[in-house]
């Protein structure tokens, strides 16, 4: 036998001795970086979300494990599927179909703290659902009642920020308007809208497209009660009445202009067309 050759027994004592310097070693490793309230479950869901293997230890102090759980790690957070969006459309919805005798009211250029809280009110008293298109400088100093329409189960929807002639605006301008809005409405109610009203019901290819982007569908009416020009409570009463119909989307109005008279008239004409048989309700998406 050579000099450099071990006997058998004692090259496999010397294996053994060393298989357990390493278990101990990985063990030891182990329990640094877990910490003393840590598991191995919580360290396998680390490796499984990605986290970096192990390296040598960091110049910087180990934090305490306590200090670990309060700092969020985005890798821990759920995965969340982005929300589809809508195709770019060469139109607005003019109606509803396919609803039987359903119809939607609803309300731009709020909210405004003069006749929106009046609005609801009826609305509430006969448990009714509507969409109010709000403008961004309103919605902006009246973020109570923006919660207040989400809270009774109204559809926040996008009406611009200041309400301009969107074919006049360069894009980039056009997607301030509605971006800054959606903005606000989602800040106030957590989801940003899921429609949106041109002013003046002007639309262009540009608005098509941005508001798309923006995961929006555009909306328009049937029937316009030109409460706007003030013709009157009864006039606006009798506008409504004898537009409705099956599928029909009622315009009018709770900012912009002294709007008393609309007040008014929700409360004669919402009455009648639930005697009617009409439901009065909201699109959903």
């Amino acid at each position: 036998m050579k000099n450099d050759q071990l006997p058998i027994g004692r090259r496999s004592v010397l294996r053994l001795a060393a298989g357990l310097g390493v278990t101990v070693a990985a063990g030891a490793f182990a329990l640094d970086r877990f910490g003393p309230g840590d598991t191995a479950g919580e360290g396998a869901a680390a490796v499984r979300q990605g986290t970096p293997a192990a390296g040598p230890p960091a110049a910087s102090p180990r934090l305490r494990p306590s200090a670990y759980r309060l700092q969020p790690m985005t890798a821990y957070a759920p995965a969340t599927r982005p929300r589809a969006l809508p195709p770019v459309r060469r139109r607005p919805f003019l109606s509803l179909t396919g609803v039987g005798r359903t119809m939607v009211l609803t309300f731009d250029d709020g909210p405004d703290p003069r006749y929106t809280p009046d609005i609801l009110a009826t609305l509430r008293q006969y448990d009714c659902r509507a969409m109010f298109f709000v403008c961004g400088e309103m919605a902006v100093a009246n973020q109570d009642l923006l919660r207040e329409m989400a809270d009774d189960g109204h559809v926040v929807g996008n009406h611009s920020w200041s309400h301009p002639l969107v074919p006049k605006l360069r894009p980039s301008r056009i997607r301030d308007e509605l971006g800054s809005t959606s903005e606000v409405v989602e800040r106030a109610l957590g989801a940003a809208p899921l429609w949106y009203r041109a002013p003046y019901g002007a639309w262009n290819r540009h608005s098509f497209e941005i508001g798309a982007e923006l995961g929006m569908e555009p909306l328009a009416w049937s029937v316009d009660t030109l409460d706007w020009k003030e013709p009157g409570t009864g006039t606006i009463v009798r506008r409504v009445l004898d537009g409705a119909g099956p599928g029909v989307i009622v315009l009018s109005h709770d900012a912009g202009g002294n709007r008393s008279q609309s007040v008014a008239a929700l409360r004669r004409y919402l009455p009648a067309l639930l005697d009617e048989g009409y439901t009065v309700t909201v699109p959903r998406r």
